[in-house]
């Protein structure tokens, strides 16, 4: 009976999510129906619910999650004081002239937007609005234009500061303290977001080095597809350090000071928060009306990532109370390879959910079911987590429902067909996977950097 009822619960769940039904409401609503539904066939123990106030107390005084919001108002702030637009027309100056060099100029642009702001949706809609007339205007294959840009926006999940990398160490910090209960020891969480913002910094550099290669290799193999721009508007060398000089800043305050050790994540999101505002009064546009509008972005933001958190919460009891944790323990341990196996079956899953599920949904709801099993198998939490992370990023370019495409669907001229957005995508897609394979053959890759910070 109870086997019935937790394959009843994600049949239907992942039916209600498919047919469009908000997630933070349908994670609890079904939940609360078959935790009913169980209770009255007397194949639910009601007592595993009473967690749930603890839970949502949990999330409400959790300091790391408090750096979510500080992130999300200093990325829309940045937006809003229209500091990517002058990066962006400044470094298409700069390499405009090159071949392929409006492409070159997004992806370094998305890497420095990624690394100051983080919001994806942001970034692509910006820069499809800036760079994407002129790439088609001289000629730039849509394709490599549009999945350049879009590619380019997916960065801020993967280059810190970034929220998904918040939300997986917090997440991964719960999973392994349960990992090590499952095994008969008490531990506090072995990692946290400045961990894996350590871990991810040398992997989103290689995959932005990836992404320039390729654009590069398009521009030399197929010259047509990406031409220089003969005659560019000449870009001075004050006028490159002032629109360079903030982000870099920016970046040096928050990222530095959580890699220096002098802040913690939450704080330097605050120091980011600030910063961003500063910025935005030294180039005239913190008006009041700016502020509130920056303000209400954020609360919408903010609670959409709570709602699902404490939704997913309580589908996570449900699950569990159905015995559904010791079910894919004994799934993944059962496979074949051993640790191999189970962290192949994860991440395929992890990437085919990306085609129908945001990012924030699949961390909220499979991370806590599968953290446990793998990091009780040995496997290293910050390495995983920057995994996920990287695996989490293809959600945005994987169509139907890839969020990259769809910002820059609503920002594209009309004579660029949708197919052609999809066709541009799937090399960037590719490059992805290939970072993701890169990683799992090197371990060190992520783990280097904050064992030699952080020992």
């Amino acid at each position: 009976m109870s086997g019935a009822l937790l394959a009843g619960l994600v049949i239907a769940l992942c039916a209600a999510l498919l047919a469009g039904y908000p997630v933070a409401f349908t994670l609890a609503g079904v939940s609360l129906l078959f935790a009913g539904l169980g209770w009255l066939l007397g194949a639910f123990d009601p007592a595993y619910l009473s967690a749930f106030p603890n839970r949502v107390f949990g999330v409400m005084t959790n300091e790391t999650l408090i750096a979510v919001p500080l992130f999300v108002f200093m990325g829309v702030m940045l937006e809003r004081s229209r500091l990517a637009e002058d990066l962006l027309t400044t470094v298409a100056g700069l390499f405009g002239r090159l071949r392929g060099g409006l492409v070159v100029a997004v992806l370094l642009v998305g890497a420095l937007l990624a690394a100051s702001t983080g919001i994806v949706g942001a970034t692509v809609v910006t820069m499809g609005l800036i760079s994407l007339p002129v790439m088609l205007r001289h000629g730039y294959d849509p394709r490599l234009a549009t999945g350049s840009i879009a590619a380019a926006g997916t960065l801020g999940q993967i280059i810190p500061p970034s929220i998904v990398l918040v939300l997986l160490g917090d997440q991964l910090g719960n999973a392994y303290q349960q990992a090590q209960l499952r095994l008969g020891n008490f531990a506090p969480k072995a990692v946290s977001v400045g961990d894996l913002f350590a871990g991810a910094l040398i992997p989103g550099l290689i995959l932005v080095g990836l992404y320039l290669l390729y654009a590069l290799w398009v521009a030399w193999r197929h010259p047509a597809r990406a031409p220089a721009i003969a005659r560019g508007e000449r870009v001075g060398v004050w006028r490159t350090v002032a629109a360079v000089l903030p982000p870099l800043l920016l970046i040096l305050a928050v990222l530095g000071s959580i890699l220096a050790g002098i802040a913690t994540p939450t704080e330097a999101a605050a120091v980011g928060a600030v910063g961003a505002t500063l910025f935005a009064a030294l180039r005239r546009e913190l008006r009041p009306s700016r502020l509130l509008e920056v303000a209400l972005r954020t609360v919408k933001i903010t609670a959409m990532v709570f709602a699902i958190l404490i939704g997913a919460a309580l589908f996570t009891l449900v699950f569990r109370g159905y015995g559904g944790d010791d079910l894919v323990h004994d799934l993944l341990s059962g496979l074949p390879g051993g640790t191999t196996g189970a962290l192949i079956a994860v991440m395929l899953m992890m990437f085919l959910l990306g085609f129908v599920l945001d990012f924030i949904e699949i961390t909220f709801v499979v991370v806590p079911i599968v953290g446990p099993v793998l990091l009780a198998m040995g496997v290293d939490p910050v390495w995983l987590g920057v995994m996920m992370a990287i695996n989490l990023q293809t959600s945005f370019l994987t169509p139907p429902f890839g969020f990259a495409l769809f910002y820059l669907r609503g920002v594209t001229p009309p004579q660029v067909r949708t197919a052609q957005i999809y066709r541009g995508a799937l090399p960037f897609i590719a490059l992805q996977l290939a970072m993701l394979l890169v990683l799992a053959l090197w371990p060190g890759l992520a783990t280097w950097l904050p064992g030699l910070l952080y020992g």
